[in-house]
């Protein structure tokens, strides 16, 4: 279970600096999987089951949370 909490995780921070980037008008996953737009909707699909992964999961796993 921690490994898929770690590419969950990685998934996150990679949605995360796309939607930051994308404020200021770059889309990394577009400029980096722009020939291959099925690849590039499996990304998004996978940072979204992420984050609802972490939603759901992160308060049992967190030791922070847990403590």
């Amino acid at each position: 279970m921690k490994s898929l909490h770690m590419v969950a995780f990685v998934l996150l921070i990679v949605g995360g600096l796309n939607w930051g980037t994308s404020a200021l008008g770059y889309n990394v996953v577009d400029m980096l999987l722009n020939s291959w737009p099925a690849v590039e909707r499996i990304v998004y699909l996978l940072v979204g089951a992420a984050a609802i992964f972490e939603l759901v999961s992160h308060r049992g796993m967190c030791k922070a949370c847990t403590a």
